[in-house]
């Protein structure tokens, strides 16, 4: 057979549905709201073929740059030889969903700045920077409970 290299070739994998998550998309994801400078994470829904992304955006992330009825378009970054190029797709809803990659330095944010606060009632000063994983301290391991212990091989014994 010759060589397919199709729009949608090398995908069979890429676009099948998770387990039990098979057959109609459920209502609730028409209703989530996107609006203009939301990060979204794309991946294609292979049950609506309409507005579906190519191949290469499936799994990527961009930044909505608008918002229309039924679709949005998305800012996705993409190598180039030996630069990024800004392409803009337009892609359904129901191939696109709210990127998580924010949320960890958005609670971050909201946990130092309760930090903070408390710190400024108290009339203190508080690091909130991030430090790396430190070494672990020094201790001594005493030997009254670690004594070498002797081990010799046990003597074979037949027993015929």
């Amino acid at each position: 057979m010759p060589h397919s290299f199709g729009y949608r070739a090398r995908t069979r994998d890429m676009f099948k549905r998770a387990f039990k998550e098979h057959g109609a998309i459920k209502l609730s994801t028409y209703l989530i709201t996107y609006r203009v400078g939301d990060i979204v994470d794309i991946k294609a829904n292979a049950a609506q073929q309409k507005g579906m992304p190519h191949k290469y955006y499936h799994g990527r992330t961009g930044i909505v740059y608008n918002v229309t009825p039924h679709a949005v378009g998305v800012i996705v970054y993409k190598v180039v030889g030996n630069r990024y190029i800004e392409k803009r797709v337009n892609i359904r809803v129901e191939h696109i969903r709210h990127s998580k990659c924010r949320q960890e330095f958005l609670d971050r944010v909201k946990r130092n700045h309760g930090l903070h606060a408390e710190a400024k009632a108290k009339g203190e000063r508080v690091t909130l920077k991030r430090i790396p994983a430190q070494p672990r301290g020094a201790y001594v391991v005493s030997t009254q409970d670690n004594l070498p212990q002797t081990m010799v091989p046990v003597r074979y014994e037949t027993t015929i």
